[in-house]
């Protein structure tokens, strides 16, 4: 299920940098890319990664919730782990479960691993499918652009399709 795609420039250029001298490499910065995972969001049990850390002061409106969530290849929790999505999110809306999100995709397999990607976003609970932006990254992924399609698929699993922009 996990879709990496590598530019065919990013190669290029990540050839290039093994192949020539110094002792210093810059790091090469992604032009495009296109990941799929799922986020296992879990927020009960004896080991959750999903944790309310504020209580809102009127119903659920500003609950907020601290993730250090894995992400898999697949939605199966025994799937291969490629990474964790880290940071907040919280309810942002008086009258609706909206939410204001605000994470760090922390990649640790495969060939973008110890890069990560910054996303932040509101995620209207109620559509099906959402879209949140990616306002930044680290390595491979420096001052990335581009965004996530966010889909339910269980209450605690997140289909994440993350395009990141030449």
């Amino acid at each position: 299920m996990a879709c990496w795609k590598l530019s065919s420039t990013l190669m290029a250029a990540l050839l290039a940098i093994a192949a020539g001298p110094g002792t210093t490499r810059p790091v090469a910065v992604a032009t495009s890319a296109h990941l799929h995972f799922s986020m296992h969001d879990v927020t009960g049990g004896s080991s959750p990664t999903a944790v309310r850390v504020v209580n809102g002061p009127r119903g659920s409106f500003g609950n907020t919730v601290v993730i250090d969530d894995e992400l898999t290849e697949g939605t199966s929790q025994s799937s291969a782990t490629v990474g964790r999505a880290q940071g907040y999110y919280m309810v942002a809306s008086v009258s609706n479960l909206e939410l204001m999100v605000n994470m760090n995709v922390v990649l640790t397999s495969g060939p973008y691993a110890g890069s990560s990607l910054t996303v932040v976003g509101r995620d209207d609970v109620s559509t099906p499918v959402r879209e949140l932006s990616v306002v930044g990254g680290t390595g491979l992924f420096r001052m990335a652009r581009g965004y996530v399609l966010w889909k339910t698929v269980t209450p605690e699993i997140l289909d994440l399709e993350i395009f990141i922009n030449p």
